[in-house]
């Protein structure tokens, strides 16, 4: 169970302890890990599958902030553990998705004593917030045709592409529109 990303690597100590404290959890594809306003209780690691992390803004548009994928927790949840601020985005299953969590004593316990576990934590977060200084940066300087055409390419399995025009502009953050007119 504990062969999930940099867990692996953890103190035995830090091991016996997520082990005794961790839980399942499954999240069918479309199914909220959180809301916008709810209390974070729990450390969210995903073993299987993917969470998309947005935001809506006032007009309705979704920006995706990042992805949790295998072998990776979500830095929003870590910031909402650590400050005790209820999330400002929501978490939404992309595929069926499996994870691991744990209770909110346990997470400060390992921070608190497991130097590896501290130091996966915070290399997390740092790369997360070194990404989405990336994304201001090219949702604010960067051509949505450009950004378009490196999307594609980062897409296509065998020179195709399953996707929506709407899914696309979520991706880009832009509307679905700009998409459109630029295919």
């Amino acid at each position: 169970m504990l062969q999930v990303g940099a867990l692996s690597g953890l103190e035995d100590t830090a091991k016996d302890l997520i082990q005794q404290q961790m839980r399942p959890l499954a999240l069918a594809a479309g199914a909220y890990a959180f809301r916008a306003g709810d209390t974070c209780t729990n450390y969210l690691v995903v073993k299987k599958g993917s969470v998309k992390v947005s935001v809506m803004t006032e007009s309705g548009r979704e920006i995706v902030l990042y992805r949790v994928q295998e072998g990776e927790t979500c830095v929003l949840t870590s910031a909402c553990l650590m400050s005790g601020a209820k999330y400002e985005a929501e978490g939404v299953a992309e595929s069926d998705t499996e994870a691991i969590i744990l209770p909110k004593p346990a997470f400060e316990e390992l921070l608190a004593t497991s130097p590896r576990f501290r130091q996966f934590v915070f290399s997390t977060y740092g790369d997360r917030l070194h990404n989405l200084i990336g994304l201001v940066q090219e949702i604010t300087f960067k051509r949505v045709d450009r950004r378009l055409a490196r999307h594609l390419l980062s897409l296509a399995t065998a020179g195709v592409i399953q996707t929506t025009h709407q899914t696309l502009a979520n991706d880009l953050n832009t509307a679905r529109e700009v998409v459109t007119r630029l295919l």
